[in-house]
């Protein structure tokens, strides 16, 4: 089968929500070309797949992240529901089609590392947006809180070397997938390979919502 061949070429794609790396995306299977998708995942032990959002000029978005099936249940009616997880983040190269459902040949995007004063002042900014994000959280209602917690889980600890990942700090991503943000927005950080971008961007959207009272 093609989706052994391997994992950048002609991968499939599953048109639907963000996902974001190392975060969970719980998925409900209807449609029947998502259904055979996702048989042909499993029964190849390839159990991953590529997740982009709706592009209304080119079916799927530029740019998405992998997904690998970690948990699947088979209901009677030919439905499923599928946990997964995110992994690496890619770049559609090439847009394809397979049995009815998308597939693409894609690249991987790693962040640009960088040392001496600018990974000194890395490291603060990092700290810095990290603590500001555990305020933001601890400040929510108990029950959004709750809601958070049992769709993606607690926030991941913070990283002590924060370029150990080509997709960077697995919390940033966690933050980005809870937080009220346009997908426009949580696309333009996905595809970022600036972990200094996407920083600041979270700093000044946490920093809003905290001046404005936003949950």
């Amino acid at each position: 089968m093609a989706e052994l061949s391997n994992l950048t070429n002609d991968i499939p794609i599953f048109v639907c929500t963000m996902a974001f790396p190392g975060i969970s995306c719980r998925l409900h299977i209807f449609e029947p070309r998502y259904r055979l998708m996702m048989r042909r995942c499993l029964e190849t032990g390839t159990k991953t797949f590529g997740m982009c959002i709706y592009d209304r000029g080119k079916i799927f978005a530029d740019y998405g992240c992998m997904l690998k099936i970690e948990e699947s249940e088979n209901l009677p009616d030919g439905r499923s529901l599928v946990n997964t997880v995110g992994g690496r983040r890619f770049k559609v190269l090439r847009r394809g089609d397979r049995d009815g459902y998308n597939t693409a040949d894609v690249e991987y995007l790693e962040d640009k590392q960088v040392d001496g004063i600018q990974l000194t002042d890395l490291c603060i900014l990092h700290s810095r947006v990290y603590e500001q994000a555990r305020n933001w959280f601890d400040h929510l209602p108990s029950i959004l809180q709750g809601q958070i917690h049992s769709q993606h889980g607690p926030i991941p600890d913070q990283e002590e070397n924060v370029q150990a990942s080509p997709d960077g700090p697995q919390w940033c991503w966690w933050v980005l997938a809870v937080l009220p943000m346009e997908p426009g927005l949580q696309m333009m950080l996905l595809s970022s390979t600036s972990l200094h971008h996407r920083l600041m961007h979270l700093q000044r959207v946490l920093h809003y919502l905290v001046q404005n009272q936003i949950l």
